[in-house]
């Protein structure tokens, strides 16, 4: 790693610009922008640095910049440069689908209707994408029909030109041939402009002609052309499709929302014309390297619109963190105004949540995908047993995790990973006594402890004996291949401790820091990092944070109960079977404020006497009044 000192530059100027740092091989890792160059670039060279910039600090060798006139010019130069140079540290958006558009060549001399999976090219107008091919296809057909634009390649339209006989779709109406002259040059581009005029003011307008003409081929008995209409009809209506609900007609937006987890978010964008979505698209972004604070829905909409025609309106789920800069962008790029807007409420907040749900679904469909390829978890296997030298593939993976407040009501969790693959029948939680004054590599040292000598006692069973009575090995009989612990050196060395006092020092041992998803062994003054885009470190990510998540979830449920029990502490006339009497009877404190007396003084070693002091109690005490209890993470709420 690079010394950022020996590249600090002087003499930063304070105007406005965009800065790049150069890694040791010349190329560019991040871009950003500045209102004032001196302030931001000065602010990377401080001693507190975040954890990911610091990475990205210490991986550079050098840093430039270029001066602009304003922080419209600044944000336009750093979304060109992000493009071009597809930095490390900046957002990255994957995307392993490519979807069709439907594109028309307005540059051309004659302008040609066609179907593209294609990067977007100069002088194409592009509507899209769309998910169903085939239907955009029978899309395509009625538009023909409509808009008769030729659709031929350059070669069999020159071919046509020096025969002077147009080609089928000719004869059959689809194409208004002016290849053979039927149109002239002006005419048919005046055709095809009508054509993205018409998808671009309300594409719903196509099925309400379509219907008519289906319904007038009905009435004059006109069978055949009628099931055509109507099969062109349904291919059309797949094509745009209809959400769940009607939307207003008037409602004409592009939606986008960001769904985020710990290693990776995903990005959804809706468009919506006329009260119809026409196109819909995810993209899947890595946050492994994005610089703490950085914007990424400013480079979402970076990625999305830089080389597409923006609408009048843009709904995001989050305000970009200089929404006047961006909407001026916005609207220097599209050449008409851009509002960019947060909807709080209606039919736009609701229709937003969707678009929300599905950026969720495509981050599950993708992490899916990755952890369920059986190929991909045989390469991170393979990378793990390579990197830290284990004696066999670590085929069985079990990771602890501590969790507590201020080393009050500490809990740990148990995860096995068999295969790559989760097995939660083999999850475990433990509760620890805390009273002693634990904190994490005491409780990590005592976790491991009991899970092990559960180990030590149970491989010794006589499976002679289990086969005779019927049943299966005990869970804690199987040792791991490989022990992950959540934390660094302090929580490694603990739990070493624990495998070396039971005599299994030979089980490989490893911790996962989470400040630069570093890899810690035992009594190594230096960590192992794994490369950013490892497969071996994506499985342990995926192995820690699912500890860190059973983990949570253990400890918002013991909270909970702490805290229901602490505000039954306090009535008179309440001991511990009382009290777990409530509990069990109505399960928190705001359904027992909510009951009356009699229900109350049901419950058996309660009367009507003692039942009148709890209500008066839960419903008279200063501040009590409407509070609740969250069961989820046990939080009163007033």
């Amino acid at each position: 790693m690079s010394n950022p000192a020996e590249y600090r530059p002087q003499n930063i100027p304070t105007e406005p610009g965009v800065y790049r740092f150069y890694d040791h091989n010349d190329r560019v890792i991040y871009v950003g922008k500045a209102k004032n160059l001196k302030n931001r670039l000065n602010s990377y060279f401080g001693s507190n640095l975040a954890t990911k910039t610091f990475r990205m600090v210490h991986t550079a060798v050098r840093v430039d910049w270029t001066i602009v006139g304003s922080e419209i010019e600044a944000l336009a130069l750093e979304f060109t440069w992000i493009k071009s140079e597809n930095p490390q540290f900046n957002v990255q958006f994957k995307d392993d689908k490519t979807y069709p558009y439907l594109a028309v060549s307005l540059s051309e001399k004659y302008p040609r209707l066609f179907v593209s999976r294609q990067k977007h090219i100069k002088g194409n107008r592009y509507f899209g994408p769309f998910t169903n091919t085939w239907a955009l296809r029978g899309t395509v057909e009625v538009l023909q029909r409509i808009f008769p634009v030729r659709a031929c390649s350059q070669s069999n339209f020159n071919r046509a030109v020096a025969t002077k006989r147009q080609c089928l779709l000719g004869d059959i109406g689809k194409c208004s041939a002016p290849c053979v002259g039927w149109i002239t040059e002006e005419e048919h581009s005046a055709l095809a402009q009508n054509l993205v005029t018409y998808l671009d003011r309300n594409p719903t307008d196509i099925a309400e002609s379509l219907q008519l003409d289906m319904e007038r081929a009905a009435d004059n008995e006109e069978y055949e052309l009628a099931a055509k209409l109507r099969d062109q009809l349904e291919a059309l209506g797949k094509t745009t499709e209809f959400t769940e609900t009607a939307l207003n007609n008037n409602f004409s937006a592009d939606l986008i929302a960001l769904h985020e987890e710990i290693t990776h978010a995903a990005a959804s964008l809706f468009s919506i014309r006329a009260g119809r979505i026409i196109a819909s698209r995810a993209w899947i972004i890595d946050l492994a390297d994005v610089l703490e604070g950085e914007d990424v829905i400013a480079a979402a909409l970076a990625k999305i619109y830089i080389d597409s025609k923006i609408p009048n309106e843009v709904l995001v789920d989050r305000e970009p963190m200089d929404i006047e800069t961006v909407s001026q962008w916005l609207t220097a790029v599209a050449g008409h105004r851009v509002n960019v807007v947060v909807p709080q409420r209606g039919e736009k907040y609701e229709m937003l949540r969707t678009v929300q749900r599905n950026a969720q679904q495509a981050l599950i469909q993708y992490l899916s995908k990755r952890s369920n390829d059986t190929a991909v978890v045989g390469k991170a296997l393979e990378e793990i047993h390579s990197a830290l030298s284990l004696p066999e593939l670590p085929l069985r993976i079990e990771c602890f995790d501590i969790s507590n407040i201020q080393g009050k009501h500490m809990v740990a969790s148990m995860v096995v990973f068999e295969d790559g693959q989760p097995k939660k029948s083999d999850y475990r939680r433990f509760a620890i006594d805390d009273e002693a004054g634990f904190d994490d590599t005491r409780a990590m040292n005592h976790v491991l402890t009991r899970r092990l000598k559960r180990y030590l006692a149970e491989r010794v069973i006589d499976m002679n004996e289990i086969r005779i009575l019927g049943g299966a090995r005990p869970k804690f009989a199987y040792p791991p291949q490989l022990i992950v612990v959540d934390g660094g050196a302090p929580q490694v060395n603990a739990a070493y401790q624990a495998l070396l006092s039971l005599g299994l020092e030979n089980i490989p041992l490893v911790g996962l820091a989470k400040r630069l998803e570093e890899v810690w062994l035992p009594n190594n003054s230096d960590p192992i990092i794994l490369p950013r885009h490892s497969e071996g470190l994506y499985l342990l990510q995926r192995v820690r944070d699912e500890a860190h998540r059973f983990a949570i979830n253990f400890h918002r449920s013991k909270r909970s109960a702490v805290m229901l029990e602490s505000l039954l502490d306090e009535i008179p006339l309440l001991g511990e079977v009382r009290r777990r009497a409530l509990l069990d009877r109505f399960g928190s404190v705001a359904a027992i404020r909510k009951a009356t007396i009699t229900e109350v003084a049901a419950i058996p070693g309660i009367g009507e006497k003692i039942a009148a002091v709890i209500i008066a109690s839960l419903q008279g005490e200063p501040g009590s009044v409407g509070q609740t209890i969250n069961l989820g993470t046990g939080e009163i709420d007033g």
